[in-house]
Formats: structure tokens, C-alpha cells, sequence
């Protein structure tokens, strides 16, 4: 689709956000894309989050322009905040897609409707906001890890995994795992596993 746009060119394909980081660093300051687009999930790779997050802080980035299947508070919340310009889903009509890609190369946020609308809703009905590092957990307990697990899969302290946890408690109004586990997934704080 984006190779049939005569005004646009595509300088490269990644399988993963590690190899979209390096094509970037391999390219020359005049190839330098104007925008990124990014899924979130790209197999057992760098995932589109923590690309988009090294990108947007790269010096002069291009904009990242998540177009995914994924549409939970907890996934575009994350990439709002790793610095997306934008968010749509596959389904989008490609127009809309062309459009989003010309608006983000303009520096504007673009938004598929039904995500505005989930951030619209949340905002509205002043859900509980967990830290990214708080969601990241909270993700973990619902793989089902253990706290020892959790620190050691992010490289923190077991005290400090008990600390995030009473936090995340405290904020979605629970007394154990699996009633956070639960707040989680209806209040779409994590994806199901």
C-alpha cells in the first residue's frame, strides 16, 4: 500500500523493533524516514513498545505510528507514553491509513476512532492509572509468576516487586493476586494471556 503512494518511499521493512533500530542506525541522515509505522507483538523479537520508546529518543526521530490488532488501555497507553505519534488498527480502512501516515508526517497525533474513544472512556470514568512498571507486574502476576520470578525477569528486588504490588493493590481497590489480575483485565489494564 505505502510502495503505490507516489509521494511516499519506503526505506526498509523490519521483522522485529531490534532490526528496525538497526536499519535506522544504518541509514544515511538523507534516508531518514519521516515516519515509522510499528506493530506491537513482531514475535519472539524486541516488541513495538520498547522500539518506539528507543526511537522517539533517537535525536531528531522520526514519528512512530503504531498500526496493530491490538487495542487494550494497557497497550495504547503504553505507547502513548513510550512517545507514539499515533495509533490504528489493522482493520483501518487504507485510507484512513494513507491519511494517518501524512498527518503523523506532519507532526499531528492521530487516533483510530475506537482508540480515542477507550481513551475518552477512561478518562471519563476515572479508572485507576497504574505506572508502566506497575502494569509490567501486574502483566507477570497474570502470566502467573511468582514474586521471585518478577524480580528476577526485571532485575529488581523482591522488596521492590512487594512495594509495586501493595501500590497496585492500593490503586485498583484489592486484597490479592487474583483480584488484581482480575481488576486488570475488566478495567483492560493487561491483555489476557
Amino acid at each position: 500500500m505505502v510502495d503505490d503512494l507516489p509521494e511516499v518511499e519506503a526505506v526498509g521493512e523490519a521483522a522485529d523493533g531490534a532490526a528496525a533500530l538497526r536499519l535506522l542506525d544504518g541509514l544515511d541522515r538523507g534516508a531518514w524516514p519521516d515516519v515509522v509505522l510499528m506493530d506491537l507483538q513482531m514475535g519472539d523479537g524486541m516488541h513495538g513498545v520498547e522500539a518506539t520508546r528507543r526511537i522517539t529518543a533517537l535525536p531528531d526521530p522520526p514519528a512512530v505510528l503504531i498500526l496493530t490488532t491490538y487495542s487494550t488501555d494497557a497497550d495504547i497507553l503504553a505507547a502513548v507514553e513510550a512517545g507514539a505519534t499515533g495509533y490504528l488498527l489493522k482493520d483501518a480502512d487504507p485510507d484512513d491509513v494513507v491519511g494517518a501516515v501524512r498527518a503523523a508526517a506532519r507532526g499531528e497525533t492521530v487516533l483510530a476512532p475506537p482508540v480515542a474513544a477507550r481513551l475518552l472512556g477512561r478518562v471519563r470514568a476515572g479508572r485507576p492509572t497504574l505506572s508502566p512498571r506497575e502494569r509490567e507486574i501486574l502483566g507477570l502476576l497474570a502470566e502467573g509468576l511468582a514474586n521471585r520470578q518478577i524480580s528476577r525477569r526485571l532485575f529488581i528486588s523482591e522488596a521492590t516487586v512487594k512495594t509495586h504490588l501493595v501500590h497496585i493493590y492500593d490503586k485498583l481497590d484489592v486484597d490479592s493476586r487474583t483480584a488484581a489480575i482480575a481488576a486488570g483485565l475488566a478495567g483492560g489494564l493487561i491483555r489476557p494471556v
